[in-house]
């Protein structure tokens, strides 16, 4: 989730022509409930798990330093044990762009067949993406994007701008009968592209209900002090308002705090990527947190199979092509307290 680079909006692009035999992309989309403390990607089913050509897939992402990025790893990891054809080789993780190079780099060298990297700065990796490519190893881009289309095969990842445009939604519907409605927002950093997106979403959602206003925004950092000292000031200097749609739910553990610090309990709290602590939060349905808007880590376990579709050139089941997609873009679906259960699989601590 936090990313120092551009993340783009991107629709299904599908590559050539018509009959597709293979694996089909689960982890974005998937909804079927299950139990366990495991997460989603090791309790949905495995996409076409009939062994084929055996696979080697690199793995390459940054330091799992936020709980998002450490579900994308795990969600990776379970994915690939649930084929007996792939083989993974993981690299440590850095948030350095040129350690990070490097552990690529040595990927490439071994000779993998498929790389997954989710690079901690999209813009200073896209040669090592470029040298992968050229190398004759297909790259699926996981997340933050490359800045160019050449240095990778295939990209999947969330929906910045739609999880904006879902939550201002969300909170439209549930204010669009009290007169003169006041909404505040909680975002991430404003030095990110996402950021922008999001809030430029949610925007453009609010212009669909003329009551509603938005009349504070604070910038936090994607951590639990950042969210709270933050929604402290936004508390201090709005003592009214209606609906709160805060960015991601790390930041959200810390703006709660400070709301139950406060005292108030008078809005309504739409949070932001998925966190198990918010889904618990909206099941029990006992405080201001009633949403969250999902930015699903699911992406990893897609990640890896469109990786190993690649890998045994095959497509994807269920589509008329015989090539896997360009780009992949996954819904950020609202969890509410009517269908928190189905999602709850899928919530990272």
């Amino acid at each position: 989730m936090p990313e120092p680079t551009f993340t783009s909006r991107r629709g299904l692009l599908f590559g050539a022509a018509a009959v597709s035999a293979g694996a089909l992309v689960t982890g974005c989309t998937s909804n079927e409930p299950s139990g366990g403390d495991e997460t989603a990607a090791n309790n949905q089913p495995a996409a076409d798990d009939k062994p084929g050509k055996q696979v080697t897939i690199g793995f390459a992402g940054p330091q799992a330093d936020h709980g998002w990025l450490n579900a994308i790893n795990d969600n990776a990891k379970q994915r690939a044990e649930k084929y007996s054809d792939v083989t993974m080789e993981i690299t440590e993780g850095s948030n350095d762009t040129a350690q990070q190079i490097g552990q690529i780099e040595t990927l490439i060298n071994k000779k993998v067949d498929v790389l997954v990297i989710l690079p901690a700065d999209g813009k200073a990796l896209t040669q090592v993406g470029l040298k992968a490519m050229r190398a004759g190893i297909p790259v699926v881009n996981l997340d933050r994007i490359f800045n160019s289309p050449q240095a990778y095969r295939c990209w999947v990842g969330g929906d910045n701008y739609g999880m904006g445009l879902n939550a201002g939604h969300y909170i439209g519907e549930k204010l669009k009968d009290k007169p003169d409605a006041k909404v505040i927002e909680l975002s991430g950093p404003d030095n990110l592209e996402l950021t922008r997106q999001r809030t430029q979403g949610f925007d453009d959602a609010l212009k669909n209900y003329p009551d509603i206003r938005k009349v504070a925004r604070q910038a936090a950092e994607f951590t639990v002090e950042s969210g709270q000292s933050r929604m402290s000031q936004l508390l201090q200097a709005q003592s009214q308002f209606d609906a709160l749609w805060n960015h991601d739910d790390d930041q959200g553990v810390g703006a709660l705090r400070a709301i139950e610090q406060a005292g108030r309990d008078d809005f309504l709290m739409v949070g932001g990527a998925g966190a198990l602590s918010a889904f618990e939060a909206i099941k029990a349905d006992n405080g201001v947190l009633k949403a969250t808007v999902l930015y699903p880590p699911t992406m990893a376990a897609s990640a890896i199979d469109l990786a190993r579709a690649l890998g045994q050139g095959k497509g994807i089941g269920g589509l008329a092509e015989f090539e896997i997609p360009s780009s992949v873009t996954c819904y950020s679906a609202v969890v509410d307290k009517d269908n928190v259960d189905q999602y709850m699989p899928t919530g990272f601590r």
